[in-house]
């Protein structure tokens, strides 16, 4: 029975479901390690704890959260304080100097940021890896005691919070977006306070059990509309982020949990070596016991649970899975369910099921495709979604858009959630990180094919999905070692072809960042558009080549644009010698030079003893003259010019 293994706490009910047996064994005590694990089903980063080895070089490993091993690195830089991961699945390594480098997930480094001199100057001493309006922000408490924050990392503007009494350290602290703002929210002992970016903070109301107890651990909800409070005597507080609702709990345990975390926004769970609570709002509890450490990863809809040999998901069990599969739900889905399963058997009780709600049949279909949604097992999916179907033959007026979305959505989630990949998304979470997130991540652990397959098989538009994808491949395997420069050329130009939205110049780029110059070379020969393969050739200084690509596109302003480069690039003999070979450029350039700079015409013609255009020259320029005499002085030089020229006409 579906229901059997849910737990209820008050009204609601909280299932367990094993997502991962993990591919590392029970090689791994995660008590020994240093954990941080991307949401939405990303990946797992370990750091081994160094503090019984000072001189030992830690390793850091990055696994799927299936415990697929994707890189290794020996860290040899500074001291780690946190380990956490961006939206984008970035791995983020903030060290105790306030340095923080920024890692992709096959440990490539990407750059280094500092959250401030100040900072560097005092140390770290603890760190809020947070998920704000702007993206992802870092948080820094310094031993100076003062909070250093950026909103984004990719957008890095540092701000300071001034904490009320600076002389000692706050006893808990973390940070809540508020109306679109990031504040810290600090407990100094038995006070609460907000901070804000203005320097201003506000004394929060509190009603703690037994006012002289401090607050040392806050957990805030990911929708930020909850907090969660644990006190030095062993309380937990549980309310709404306004501290106007709330319910304490005395857990028998005379320990500070190892974490606290919020599932969702109805339970809190607490973690204490072995022992994991889960509390709801109104005092109601239930608890685990595990068999060795394991690390809770906060979701939108529930709490992943990391263990030893194990990946597990803690969450509340969907209303729309509860009104079907609850023990004797007269639900129009529940009724439909069981019409599919005696039609399945061929019971003419089938019948009796359907004529119970012939009225509320749309509803019934659209609850047993919106808990397919929520399985996680594929036979389960395909039992709720044999009901769905069952129930619409008796619709004559179904919109059959909802069903077939759903069937889509599965089949892809099925696939990511298949351990080679390991990406273990729920449909809610699916919601909240959209497709394209989806995609890109895919692309970004190099599973280019499935991808491509996914953008095909949802018919999404080129420029959004394959295009685009290729286009990640094709910088991929430019940086890839063991192949030589035309064999990289010619794979990449089989694969992409003429695909439209897909740019060579761009790939060109790509191999010429990571000094593979005559791999650029030959992939600009299939860029169509001369525009974008000029300017990288002359990055390359192969000026020649883009000028006569540019010669070729017919395009004036190109030309013109690659022949003042070469003006100033070269010595003016070269250039003038480079330019003469080429008709169309030199036409181009003396038209140039004859509304821009006569003078220049002038030096050119002189360059190639033209003494009949010198001469032609001159004379022009002799109207631009004010001085009688110096007109006449430079009517002379034309003169002389034209005797040289053998133009004895003119020179009278």
């Amino acid at each position: 029975m579906a229901s059997a293994n849910w737990t209820p706490l008050g009204t609601e009910y909280y299932e367990k479901v094993e997502m991962y047996q993990l591919d590392w064994g029970d090689q791994i005590d995660l008590s020994k390690f240093t954990v941080a694990a991307a949401q939405y089903g990303g990946p797992i980063a370990l750091l081994k704890d160094d503090s019984n080895t000072p001189n030992v070089r830690p390793m850091l490993t990055v696994f799927t959260s299936a415990g697929k091993i994707l890189s290794q690195l020996r860290w040899n830089s500074g001291k780690i304080k946190k380990l956490g991961w961006s939206y984008t699945e970035e791995l983020l390594c903030v060290q105790d100097d306030g340095t923080v480098l920024v890692y992709d997930l096959s440990l490539n480094f990407l750059r280094q940021f500092s959250m401030g001199q100040e900072t560097k100057e005092t140390k770290v001493h603890d760190v809020r890896i947070f998920s704000s309006y702007k993206g992802t922000g870092i948080a820094v408490l310094t031993t100076s005691y003062r909070i250093f924050i950026v909103n984004s990392i990719d957008d890095l503007r540092i701000r300071k919070l001034e904490i009320p009494g600076a002389d000692s350290a706050p006893t808990a602290w973390d940070i809540i977006t508020m109306d679109g703002q990031s504040q810290a929210l600090v407990a100094k002992k038995n006070e609460l306070y907000l901070v804000d970016h203005g320097g201003q903070y506000q004394k929060q109301d509190i009603d703690l059990s037994q006012t002289e107890e401090a607050i040392v651990d806050i957990a805030i909800s990911i929708n930020n509309r909850y907090i969660a409070l644990f006190s030095e005597k062993q309380v937990i507080w549980i309310g709404t982020a306004d501290f106007k609702k709330k319910c304490d709990f005395k857990p028998k345990t005379s320990k500070k949990p190892t974490q606290l975390v919020w599932c969702g926004s109805g339970a809190v769970v607490a973690l204490w070596d072995k022992l994991m609570l889960v509390i709801g709002r109104d005092q109601q509890y239930f608890y685990f016991n595990n068999d060795a450490a394991v690390h809770l990863v906060e979701e939108e809809d529930g709490v992943r649970i990391v263990g030893r040999d194990s990946v597990e998901f803690l969450r509340k069990v969907p209303q729309v899975t509860e009104q079907i599969f609850k023990i004797a739900s007269m639900e129009p889905g529940a009724m439909l369910f069981e019409a599919s399963r005696e039609f399945d058997k061929q019971s003419q009780r089938a019948d009796e099921y359907i004529r119970t709600v012939k009225d509320q049949l749309e509803t019934a279909v659209s609850q047993c495709i919106q808990a397919a949604g929520h399985e996680y097992e594929p036979s389960k999916q395909r039992r709720l979604l044999k009901a769905a179907t069952f129930g619409k033959c008796f619709l004559t007026d179904y919109n059959p858009e909802p069903f077939v979305n759903m069937c889509q959505m599965l089949r892809v989630l099925n696939q990511v959630r298949q351990p080679p990949i390991g990406i273990p998304l729920t449909y809610t979470q699916l919601e909240r990180l959209t497709m394209p997130t989806l995609i890109d991540r895919l692309v970004n652990r190099k599973y280019f094919y499935l991808a491509i397959r996914i953008c095909q098989y949802l018919k999404l538009p080129e420029a959004e999905g394959a295009s685009r994808i290729l286009a990640h491949w094709a910088c991929y395997k430019v940086q890839s070692k063991g192949e030589d420069d035309e064999q990289v050329a010619r794979a990449i130009a089989d694969k992409l072809g003429d695909t439209p939205g897909v740019s060579y110049s761009d790939v060109a780029n790509k191999a010429l960042e990571v000094g593979r110059n005559d791999l650029a070379i030959r992939l600009l020969d299939n860029e169509p558009k001369a525009a974008l393969q000029v300017p990288l050739l002359m990055k390359m200084k192969r000026e020649n080549i883009a000028l006569n690509k540019a010669i070729d596109s017919g395009d004036t302003d190109l030309i013109y644009f690659v022949l003042l480069h070469l003006k100033d690039a070269l010595p003016k003999g070269e250039f003038f010698m480079a330019i003469r070979q080429l008709p169309v450029a030199y036409a181009l350039y003396i038209q140039y030079c004859r509304q821009q700079s006569p003078a220049l015409m002038e030096q050119l013609y002189d360059q190639e003893e033209n003494h009949q255009e010198v001469a032609t020259c001159k004379v022009m320029g002799s109207f631009k003259q004010e001085r009688l005499e110096d007109r006449v002085a430079v009517l002379n030089e034309a003169k002389d010019s034209f005797t040289k020229a053998k133009n004895d006409f003119a020179a009278k």
